[in-house]
């Protein structure tokens, strides 16, 4: 025999590693190289601690996995030897799917060796005693049963005290997810650690006022806080703003072959944010293009996914024309500054493909919404009112979804063969997913409800005049929060770079402003930035 001998071990529960099977393991596989003249690869030793094998976990995230891609690759020579502790340590899957894995092992020309029976499953042995490869099967049909039954009473465990949370039966504990790294674990529960909520309080205030996820972690890292362990990252920052957590609120999730579940226990957790203050920042999540910033001029109408074009209806885009300063610490100058139509980018033709300086428009823009009366027109009646319409079709659907589950459980229970047909189960799983993703979906829509009748117009109108300045002198912060205020006051903007009947001395844009809402104005906007309000517009704009 040649080849190499390879060991590998693995536990579900990280705390296993302090018994006995690891060494006896590690010693059986020395005795066994030796005794047949191999060398143990002290170098590949295998351990995947904490890894489930009924939910394959070591293989595609194990050192298992990455033992397999090298025996598939050709990497580990002919004629190697694999030690585990018993079949059940390579899988605890369906027993189809592990009996695969085993024959493709021994199919590269390895064999795998057993250290709690010594066990040999080679080509050679499994060609002599045939009957070995049935046993092997009923092995992990029996490995996989055992998972299986342990998995669903955890399940239907944490299920019952999830519900016993809800009705204040239970204040205990739940090992299931992870816990947020804001927080210390005391006997009773959880405190929050102060330097860190500091940290993650000041990442939502710049957020809110429009920094992007990068610049935020940019600040936290210059100034050496963070709210983790490690230093915050855009990627994480932007799954964080997401998280019920942050209310206090822990989320968990069961889904099992027989048990199914989804529950938001509340006031699991200390809260790092009021309900208000977590309405507010799902309103602003919800907002397309909230991830920009990134030019040292951030663009304020444009990057938001609402700035169309009126000729062709594809996006209007922003440039700066950097290149054009001549002197280091110049000041873009508004000609440089361009708003165009993007239709040439996704293979269009515009029939009007006009650039134009973005300053007038946004000069227009800033001045028209800075006065109190224009701003009052615009947002008009009720501009919760679409979203309340919303509203009421999602909670429409969601009794529909609840009346076709209980049909469903009804037809399953009633399966005359007392085994519930695999379609009606499909479909069962189906509508449970629609739930889910409805009810995150009816959340943020109430969110946003919550931050419109918060939103004073007296108020919104002294933050568009107070910024109107430092937008117009390229200030980096206004703008950022100039353009949180177009987010949330216009549903679209639409620009006809030459007017609406093109104009060929090209004197004026025409610009026409949707509010949320519903409410429009067209404005005429000349080149120095000067508007004339015309009639109120109902446009119908066609979207690429």
């Amino acid at each position: 025999m040649s080849g190499l001998v390879y060991s590998y071990t693995r536990f579900s529960d990280p705390r296993q590693a302090s018994g006995h099977s690891v060494q006896r393991q590690t010693d059986f596989a020395e005795k066994w190289a030796k005794d047949n003249g191999l060398r143990l690869d002290s170098e590949l030793t295998m351990r995947d601690e904490g890894l489930s094998a009924f939910h394959q976990k070591h293989v595609t995230k194990g050192a298992l996995g990455t033992f397999l891609a090298a025996v598939e690759a050709g990497k580990v020579p002919p004629g190697s030897v694999l030690i585990v502790e018993a079949l059940d340590r390579l899988s605890r899957a369906n027993p189809m799917d592990a009996q695969a894995q085993l024959t493709s092992i021994v199919n590269a020309g390895l064999t795998v060796v057993t250290a709690s029976d010594k066990q040999v499953y080679s080509r050679e042995s499994l060609k002599k005693d045939s009957i070995k490869l049935v046993i092997s099967v009923l092995y992990m049909i029996k490995a996989h049963e055992e998972s299986a039954h342990k998995s669903e009473r955890v399940a239907s465990a944490i299920v019952g005290k999830c519900k016993d949370w809800e009705l204040g039966k239970f204040r205990g504990k739940l090992r299931q997810g992870k816990d947020p790294q804001w927080l210390r674990e005391t006997p009773d529960g959880w405190e929050l650690i102060p330097e860190r909520v500091d940290a993650l309080r000041k990442a939502v205030a710049l957020y809110l006022a429009g920094q992007s996820g990068q610049d935020i972690a940019a600040k936290l890292a210059a100034e050496g806080v963070s709210p983790f362990n490690g230093l915050l990252s855009s990627a994480h920052f932007y799954k964080v703003v997401k998280n019920p957590n942050l209310i206090g609120v822990k989320t968990v999730v069961v889904e099992t072959e027989d048990v199914r579940g989804e529950f938001a226990l509340k006031e699991y957790y200390p809260a790092v944010l009021s309900a208000t203050e977590w309405d507010d920042l799902q309103a602003v999540n919800g907002q397309r293009g909230r991830r920009g910033a990134k030019s040292t001029i951030p663009h304020i109408i444009t990057g938001l996914g609402i700035t169309y074009c009126g000729y062709c209806g594809c996006a209007m885009s922003g440039q700066h024309l950097f290149g054009k300063i001549k002197n280091h610490g110049d000041k873009l100058k508004d000609g440089y500054r361009r708003l165009l139509c993007a239709a040439k980018q996704y293979g269009k033709a515009c029939p009007h493909p006009v650039s134009r300086s973005v300053a007038p428009v946004e000069r227009a823009i800033m001045n028209y919404c800075s006065d109190i009366l224009n701003l009052r027109a615009l947002y008009g009646g009720d501009r919760s009112a679409p979203l309340r319409e919303q509203l009421k079709a999602q909670r429409q659907r969601a009794g529909e979804i609840a009346e076709q589950s209980g049909n469903l459980m009804n037809a399953i229970l009633s399966a005359s063969s007392g085994v519930a047909p695999s379609m009606l189960v499909e479909k069962m799983s189906e509508l449970e997913t629609e739930k889910r993703t409805l009810e995150r979906a009816m959340a943020h829509t109430e969110a946003q409800i919550s931050a419109l009748a918060r939103n004073d117009v007296n108020g919104v109108q002294a933050k568009w005049a107070e910024l109107a300045k430092g937008v117009q002198e390229l200030d980096y912060d206004a703008r950022l929060q100039a353009k949180q205020l177009v987010a949330d006051t216009f549903e679209r903007i639409v620009v006809y770079s030459t007017g609406v009947r093109p104009d060929d001395e090209n004197r004026f844009t025409d610009v026409v402003l949707l509010a949320k809402g519903g409410a429009s104005r067209m404005l005429r906007v000349d080149k120095s930035g000067v508007w004339q309000a015309l009639e109120d517009v109902q446009q119908e704009v066609m979207v690429a």
